[in-house]
């Protein structure tokens, strides 16, 4: 077989030529493939001659059925004699074949891009040093109490600040009509809790009971009410109450109750231990993750457009089965957010764009580094898994076989390899 490829950055043109006799083998294979298949009277499957067979479903079956045996097996050969990874299905462009003779084809294809490394070692970003306060601390242990305030009416004249509840009656209007959903009395709304229209708690603040304003803002351009999407509104507002959470008095007693502690001061240290240690490994995966983008930054390649697609539809899927993971379908929260199936691709677009980017970064560093994958590595990972979810290993085997995802898990613990070459080597 001969294989020619012209290449225009990652699209490729094969013309592929392929021997006459592999053209009769394939012929022979088409008649054998459509005699097992078929129910001819007189004939056993697997045993009509192939007279019999072009009498029943035509010369041109059996010769179509030929040239897909011939032109797949040449593909498939053509790809692992020039070392090519194809991202889309092949397009025949132009064909010749005949029996008795050499088929001519020309095939056109996207390849995988094979991106032109630059600098991935020895890169240096800014490393964040991290320091819990005092005042973080505080700041959490006041949110474990809030679950045990008490809400009180503010002290008269008292005005609205953010954490405060509004109880408020409101009346919204676009182009002076009133709407559906816009008219409510006696709401408690948690002022900065962002639960209304963008801008609307902010206006409240500062107010105080009895008094009345008119609070204007801009319905978001992708709110899930398609006729308010971007129009502006009016709402007459009217402040019934103001009401505050009251907290438990932070002491022992109190600590002992409610949690695992017996002192204010072992509660506040076990809050500022686990919080540094969060904060250190958001800080070293952010550390991390500036290093990688670097390394990308560095290449120079081009994304097919394809490659960007499947990888949003692979996202969309995910995000399907998570949401069925809550006993919510993918159908009812595009009704709940107002979004179409364009709008959510369309935002899945920039994160689908960098993860293509950085895999094939980190792929084409796997390659250049000679780094190898073995049984270790995938029992490690396996391994991990297991743990992640309260599974044995032999379960996590059976769910990856059945599912056909080995070849996906062995790529993520080579790309995750080919990140510690550049994370590792780093200034």
């Amino acid at each position: 077989m001969n294989v020619t490829v012209e290449r225009v950055e990652n699209e490729a043109t094969l013309k592929i030529t392929a021997p006459a006799a592999e053209v009769n083998a394939g012929y022979k294979k088409a008649v054998q493939k459509i005699a097992d298949q078929a129910n001819i009277p007189g004939f056993r499957k697997g045993k009509a001659p192939r007279a019999i067979i072009e009498m029943h479903y035509g010369k041109e079956a059996v010769k179509q059925e030929a040239f897909e045996i011939v032109a797949n097996k040449a593909y498939s050969e053509a790809l692992n004699q020039e070392k090519l990874i194809p991202v889309s299905d092949p397009k025949v462009e132009e064909s010749t074949f005949e029996e008795g003779k050499d088929m001519e084809l020309t095939i056109k294809v996207t390849l995988k891009p094979e991106p032109e490394l630059g600098e991935y070692k020895g890169l240096h970003v800014e490393k964040k040093e991290v320091e819990v306060t005092d005042e973080q601390v505080d700041a959490q242990i006041k949110d474990m109490m809030g679950r045990d305030a008490k809400m009180v009416v503010a002290e008269e004249g008292a005005v609205i600040e953010k954490g405060d509840f509004a109880i408020i009656d409101f009346a919204g209007t676009v182009d002076g009509e009133p709407f559906s959903g816009g008219e409510g009395k006696g709401y408690p709304l948690e002022v900065g809790s962002n639960s209304f229209i963008p801008g609307f708690e902010d206006q409240l603040v500062g107010l105080s009971k009895g008094d009345s304003t008119d609070v204007e803002v801009t319905f978001p351009e992708d709110y899930f009410v398609k006729d308010l999407a971007g129009k502006e509104a009016i709402f007459k507002v009217n402040i019934q109450d103001v009401k505050r959470k009251e907290l438990p008095e932070l002491n022992d007693e109190y600590v002992a109750s409610k949690t695992e502690f017996k002192t204010v001061e072992d509660l506040r240290a076990n809050y500022k231990e686990r919080m540094q240690k969060a904060a250190e490994a958001n800080a070293k995966a952010e550390y991390e993750h500036e290093l990688i983008d670097l390394a990308v930054a560095n290449a120079k390649f081009s994304v097919p457009e394809i490659m960007i697609e499947d990888k949003i539809s692979q996202m969309v899927e995910e995000m399907k089965m998570s949401l069925e993971s809550r006993k919510m379908s993918l159908d009812m929260y595009m009704q709940y957010t107002g979004l179409d199936m364009a709008k959510i691709r369309e935002n899945q677009r920039p994160v689908a764009e960098e993860n293509v980017k950085t895999d094939l970064v980190l792929d084409a560093i796997a390659k250049a580094e000679d780094i190898q994958v073995d049984m270790a590595d995938v029992d490690a990972e396996i391994a991990a898994i297991s743990a992640q979810h309260g599974a044995s290993p032999e379960e996590v085997k059976k769910i990856i076989k059945g599912n056909g995802t080995m070849g996906l898990l062995l790529a993520n613990i080579l790309r995750r390899k080919a990140a510690h070459v550049v994370i590792d080597s780093a200034k």
